[in-house]
């Protein structure tokens, strides 16, 4: 069964890419409906907001040009079922409706909090968009997650978009070309890899927001799965989650991860660096040097379904859901996404970086190329 769905997928993600590019985005929704979306079309910006597939025999990706996000993904569990681990919503109009929570999306240009929605290049100060009450969060109210990417290609297991952000957009100097490609692998791995060049000094931090529940989106806590990660250092927050510039050792306190424990362990006790975030919501100081390397790992002991995290970043930031609430718009199927029933495991540079030079610079400069890659492989055990 498994497989006759991939290929109807996927000929039906083919059937969208083809229609897509042979009208250039002059479609109309009945005509959209032809090609076998179902209810996945929106227009924005004069550009047409699909949905495409890619996948194997051991995973399944449904991904949209609409903030270049992950609207599924489907793994098996220890029974061999199909189990999507990837909060989101049904449709396009929905995603669009909803784009405060970041669900699946590619985030940027900067992921994370820049405190003061400012930085400093080259003794010119940027302000940017304020989303985050004093502060900008991942890219401000123009960033790269509400904006219709171009599709470059697409094969029966990756995909490739593309979004030209304009000079001055959301704050931010220089035009940037920026590409992720998702694609899967034979190990059961979905690989996202993210380049970017600019015309002007700048700078660039992009990352995938994907809100994860191993035992299947819809299920009401994250407090029962196990968690790895490779980190004995963590970014201090101050009252605002913006870093002091500190870096706090973690060893044999709430945060120490390095072995395995269940998240619901440690969550609750309190601590000054625990109190601002109402459970976790840090970066981890990976203990990796350069390169692309195991950095975290989780499982779910109900469905017996592990994710391990790969990365060439420096930072994980740790966001165990703590301002989910029931109130908020409903998920896939009209399932309510309650307090901390997904987290989202980021890789990243870390958080206000332009304003800390002894962090890992986010600085693009024109001839240089940004690249990252990040991994999520699935197994079962």
């Amino acid at each position: 069964m498994m497989k006759a769905k991939y290929y109807s997928l996927l000929f039906a993600g083919l059937l969208m890419a083809s229609a897509c590019q042979n009208t250039k985005n002059n479609q109309t929704s009945s005509e959209i409906e032809a090609t076998d979306t179902s209810v996945f079309y929106a227009s924005l910006d004069n550009k047409d907001v699909l949905l495409y597939k890619i996948g194997n025999e051991k995973l399944q990706v449904s991904i949209t040009n609409f903030g270049a996000r992950i609207v599924s993904l489907e793994v098996k569990d220890k029974d061999s079922k199909d189990v999507d681990v990837l909060l989101g919503y049904d449709t396009a109009d929905e995603f669009i409706k909803n784009t405060n929570n970041f669900y699946g999306a590619v985030v940027g240009r900067f992921g994370n909090r820049i405190g003061k929605a400012t930085f400093t290049l080259n003794g010119t100060a940027y302000q940017l968009e304020k989303n985050d009450g004093e502060n900008s969060l991942h890219g401000g109210t123009n960033g790269v997650y509400n904006k219709v990417w171009e599709v470059k290609s697409l094969s029966k297991d990756a995909l490739t978009l593309e979004y030209v952000s304009p000079d001055g957009e959301a704050g931010y100097p220089g035009k940037v070309t920026m590409q992720v490609t998702y694609k899967v692998n034979n190990e059961g791995g979905l690989e996202i890899e993210y380049s970017g060049e600019t015309d002007k000094e700048t700078i660039l931090n992009l990352t995938s927001h994907g809100y994860f529940n191993l035992n299947g989106e819809g299920d009401t806590t994250i407090l029962d799965h196990e968690l790895w990660i490779d980190a004995d250092k963590l970014t201090e927050v101050d009252s605002n989650l913006i870093p002091t510039g500190r870096s706090i050792a973690i060893k044999g306190t709430p945060f120490d991860f390095t072995s395995p424990k269940l998240i619901g362990a440690d969550i609750d006790k309190q601590t000054p660096q625990l109190k601002y975030g109402l459970g976790y919501d840090h970066n981890f100081e990976l203990n990796k040097k350069d390169g692309f390397s195991e950095v975290a790992s989780l499982y779910a002991p109900k469905t017996g379904i592990e994710m391990k995290i790969l990365t060439t970043e420096p930072g994980l930031q740790f966001y165990s859901g703590n301002f989910m609430k029931d109130s908020d718009p409903k998920g896939k199927g009209g399932k309510t996404y309650p307090y901390r029933a997904a987290l989202c495991l980021e890789t990243q540079h870390f958080p206000d970086a332009p304003n800390h030079e002894s962090f890992p610079s986010t600085t693009l400069r024109p001839g240089e190329k940004y690249s990252s890659k990040t991994e999520y492989r699935f197994s079962v055990r």
